[in-house]
């Protein structure tokens, strides 16, 4: 991926991740990131990551705020914890972060560099450049305020940034990745999310090569003073070219409940069939141990898509929040006990595939299979029915929220603040 595959519209929202929550991110991340490198290769792995829609999908799954910017700061962060442990093994090592951690980028590079082999300076230059670019090849009104560096042993890696425009209420997230990239100031992105917004000044654009070199001519030939001038002259009477073809756009609404246009209906469907089939045939052992049932089946057949689903599968991250609810009590209060036993499922499978098991990683595949096949036939609930009786068991299953951390006369007003979680 060597250019920009799509856009969203991801609003700003105040608040943090509870450590209840962000201890069970860094789990189930790692986890999910663990399966897909066993089933499909580290490569593939940064592939996903370098996609917008795939990783908003990750963080909703994981019980984020499914629509927020906040997803991009407890996705770095869930890595960076989750996956640190498991460098070694998997090959994989999560740099920088939000704030004073994205500015200890360079010197986290150089220390990964140093103990792996590889040139941690030139990483080091490249985190420095990609930052550079999208605050200034690309003005577009966003202050960079997060950079997450991901790089395995080999080399390669994916740069995941966020932009925050307070007065408009919306972040931006950038996504960069080193395979196949050729120039950092030509076309460089995976892509860019964030609300399109009218003309931007990117100099990063192909068609821009002639600016770029012009720029360096007018400087090194007329100075700064002479350019501040013929701008100030010119300002006002330029026309505004066509920008590129539109891509993909997602659009992430600021509404905190998620309604029937935020979710294709039938895949949710087609997972609940699913596991309702293949749940008692592929997890009879499990579904006979207390307390776990068909309700954690049907997050794990959510989770299995977000391991084995295609790139198309996730242009509805909404659906996703199903599996683990979401930390602001939207689509419901997140179910504990459910998150708990998925972690423990995926935990097992990944884990018996360390010793060449993979009976249950190969269950998970089949779930998802099975979901794919009986999506167009499935019939379920109405998403309202479906979200309601969910909130009505809530308490079943050890639902929580953040609110539910501090005394009602103190709940936090939801509105718009930054950085974001």
């Amino acid at each position: 991926m060597t250019s920009r595959s799509g856009s969203a519209d991801l609003p700003l929202h105040g608040g943090r991740v509870p450590r209840w929550l962000s201890e069970r991110m860094a789990k189930l991340g790692a986890l999910i990131c663990e399966a897909v490198v066993i089933e499909y290769g580290r490569d593939e792995l940064l592939q996903r990551l370098a996609h917008p829609f795939w990783f908003q999908s990750f963080g909703a799954v994981m019980g984020m705020d499914w629509h927020s910017s906040g997803i991009t700061t407890s996705v770095i962060g869930a890595l960076k914890r989750g996956l640190g442990p498991l460098e070694k093994e998997l090959g994989l090592h999560v740099c920088g972060g939000r704030g004073k951690h994205s500015r200890n980028t360079p010197s986290e590079l150089m220390a990964v560099g140093d103990r792996v082999g590889f040139d941690g300076a030139a990483l080091a230059t490249a985190s420095r450049l990609v930052a550079k670019v999208d605050s200034a090849a690309v003005q577009d009104g966003f202050d960079l305020y997060l950079h997450g560096f991901i790089v395995a042993d080999d080399g390669k890696w994916v740069v995941v940034q966020q932009g925050m425009k307070g007065d408009a209420g919306y972040a931006r997230r950038y996504h960069w990745t080193s395979q196949g990239l050729g120039s950092f100031v030509e076309h460089p992105h995976a892509a860019i999310e964030g609300k399109a917004q009218g003309q931007i000044i990117n100099l990063t654009d192909k068609r821009a090569d002639r600016a770029r070199a012009g720029s360096v001519d007018l400087l090194a030939s007329l100075g700064p003073d002479a350019i501040v001038r013929e701008v100030g002259r010119l300002r006002g009477s330029a026309k505004p070219v066509d920008d590129e073809p539109l891509l993909p756009h997602l659009v992430m609404p600021e509404h905190h409940d998620i309604r029937p246009p935020d979710v294709l209906l039938r895949r949710l469907h087609g997972s609940l069939a699913a596991a309702a089939d293949r749940g008692p045939t592929d997890f009879a052992q499990l579904l006979l141990v207390p307390g776990v049932g068909a309700r954690t089946v049907e997050s794990l057949a959510m989770v299995a898509e977000v391991v084995h689903g295609a790139q198309h599968r996730f242009s509805d991250p909404a659906r996703f929040a199903m599996a683990h609810g979401g930390k602001d009590g939207h689509p419901f209060p997140v179910p504990l006990t459910v998150y708990d036993q998925t972690i423990q499922v995926l935990k097992n499978a990944v884990g018996r595939s360390r010793l060449g098991q993979d009976e249950q990683l190969a269950a998970l595949k089949r779930l998802d299979a099975q979901a794919r096949t009986l999506e167009s036939t499935a019939r379920g609930p109405s998403l309202k029915s479906y979200i309601g009786n969910e909130r009505a068991r809530a308490r079943q299953f050890g639902g929580r929220t953040v609110f539910d951390d501090v005394q009602p006369a103190s709940h936090p007003t939801r509105g718009v603040s930054g950085p974001p979680n």
